[in-house]
């Protein structure tokens, strides 16, 4: 794909467009334009996600470690669910545009309809005689932790944002496609910040001024969505994701009627499929009415419940296993899922936590390998909050599960779990470094002393050698010597040592001029005992003595 940047926008990629096996997805080149259909295996290989690990790491000092655990969140493992989301995003995308085609008699009239509802913000959208929305949005409802958001951010990270036309089949079509915009709840909670966060997202990968023309003005929520579809159809947006819905405020949007009547216009006329993603806490919003009017879509709205204890759940501790960064490394075995499971209750984010903050412990103690009992104890010390919401759970109880609209809002505090462990690695640490500088400065001043003894020992006239063998020898067995005192004990050591030679060499010469010795070994060479007394000069000839006659 050939990428391009778009003034005062975003990066984008420049249209290239493929042969369709679908029939009616033909000759659309907003279809055309899209990545192709991906099977089971393709997607599978597109989405999943695998940190970078070295088994060597796990030699390494804890205080590297720590950080390298928090790796684990950075892997992604395809799961059923995932593939399905995959498999309706891709459907609902292209279904969207069956009625958008350019190159279709009645798309520029709605264009120029819009246009006009613009400019006056006269008239209703659901009044457009020319168009008929093939749009089918969907909504995704599950507890909190269970990877919503990051599943949606990963999918939709499949397409290209933002695809530049320039002409088709030979025929000019300079566009910008937008192919998904994905919109957060807004921090005021009503309805009118969604509509301008929407603006403010199009101006931002489009260099465009909605924002500045339509979001600063005294215009109704109802006059918000007429501008609202005429951007969507301008720019040939594919799906629109808004996430967080549990976080609109019905008393700042204007009550649920108003705000089941802004969702149902979003999908049915707006003319672009609509993903809403919350949890439980959100299901009030989307009441019967809103889901009458999605009836017809053929996707079916999804409820991401918690894993089961099944397969899906031994693919997903698999994915994880690896990413050991104990020095021990243990394989996995049932204990060890079964108790991830019963502290988790299958909430994705809380059980990969779980197995991050059991190896930051067992790192931490020193004991530098996780057991089942690691993962309880962590369970029990670090999740003090949600534990009431875990055991509402593990009880099956439907009135106690009741009592917790969103099961894990409460979030687990990771990051400060982090802060604690590494103030206390930094602590240890910092410990670590004065002991081996006074060691060190220790050392150094021994060191020190040494150098001054040998040096006044050789002014003394010692011979160099000697001193520093008998320095060393000191200082080996004694520590802490000032420097007279070591000079002294020095002296004295090579006092002793000398003595020692001294005796030893009189006892060799003592040895050498010993008879009996003599004798002995003469007669290993068949001399007798006098002619070696002789050769010694033991017994003397009587020439010496009277010297020879005349």
């Amino acid at each position: 794909m050939n990428k391009v940047i778009i003034p005062n926008g975003s990066d984008a990629i420049v249209a290239e467009y493929g042969e369709q096996v679908i029939k009616e997805y033909s000759g659309n080149p907003f279809i055309e334009a899209l990545p192709s259909i991906l099977s089971t295996e393709e997607a599978i290989e597109k989405m999943a996600i695998y940190a970078e690990y070295n088994p060597k790491e796990r030699m390494l000092d804890k205080h590297y470690r720590i950080h390298l655990v928090q790796r684990l969140f950075q892997c992604f493992q395809p799961l059923w669910i995932h593939l399905d989301l995959e498999s309706r995003i891709s459907r609902v995308i292209r279904q969207g545009y069956l009625a958008r085609n350019a190159f279709r008699a009645g798309y520029a009239q709605g264009l120029q309809e819009g246009h006009r509802s613009i400019k006056g913000l006269q008239g209703e959208l659901s009044n457009n005689s020319v168009f008929r929305t093939t749009a089918a949005g969907f909504t995704i409802i599950g507890v909190s932790g269970m990877g919503k958001t990051t599943a949606i951010n990963r999918i939709l990270s499949l397409y290209p944002q933002v695809i530049v036309h320039k002409d088709y089949n030979g025929i000019n079509f300079s566009m910008y496609q937008l192919v998904w915009l994905k919109l957060d709840c807004p921090f005021d909670s009503s309805l009118r910040g969604l509509a301008l966060e929407f603006f403010r997202k199009v101006d931002d990968l489009l260099g465009t001024e909605y924002h500045k023309k339509f979001g600063l003005g005294r215009k109704t929520i109802n006059d918000m969505l007429v501008i609202m579809s005429q951007i969507a159809r301008n720019t040939g947006l594919g799906v629109l994701v808004i996430d967080e819905i549990q976080h609109l405020s019905k008393a700042k949007s204007g009550g649920d009627q108003k705000m089941l009547n802004f969702f149902v216009t979003l999908v049915n006329t707006i003319g672009v499929p609509v993903l809403l993603v919350g949890t439980p806490a959100g299901l009030s919003i989307l009441q019967s009415e809103f889901r009458q009017a999605r009836r017809g879509s053929g996707q079916g709205d999804m409820i991401w419940d918690r894993l089961k204890n099944n397969q899906n759940w031994d693919l997903l501790i698999n994915a994880l296993w690896g990413y050991q960064w104990t020095k021990k490394q243990i394989p996995l075995t049932d204990d060890f899922k079964n108790v991830l499971y019963e502290e988790s209750q299958g909430i994705i984010d809380i059980a990969v936590k779980l197995y991050a903050m059991g190896q930051i412990e067992a790192i931490m103690t020193g004991g530098e390998e996780i057991t089942p009992e690691t993962i309880g104890q962590v369970a029990n010390k670090h999740l003090q909050l949600v534990k009431p919401m875990i055991q509402a759970l593990k009880s099956g109880n439907i009135s106690k599960i009741a009592k917790f609209e969103d099961i894990s809002t409460v979030d687990i505090d990771f990051l400060g779990f982090m802060e604690r462990e590494r103030a206390s690695v930094d602590l240890q640490m910092k410990m670590e470094a004065i002991k081996r500088t006074q060691k060190k400065k220790e050392q150094e001043m021994n060191t020190s002393i040494k150098e001054k003894a040998i040096l006044k020992l050789i002014e003394l006239d010692f011979e160099p050698t000697v001193v520093q063998k008998v320095v060393e020898e000191v200082t080996g067995k004694e520590a802490n010597l000032d420097i007279n005192e070591l000079v002294v004990k020095v002296i004295q050591g090579i006092s002793a040592s000398n003595k020692q030679k001294k005796k030893r060499k009189k006892e060799e010469t003592s040895l050498e001029n010993d008879i009996r010795i003599l004798a002995i070994e003469g007669r290993k060479e068949n001399k007798t005992v006098y002619e070696i007394l002789c050769n010694g000069g033991f017994i003397k000839s009587h020439e010496s003595d009277f010297g020879q006659t005349g």
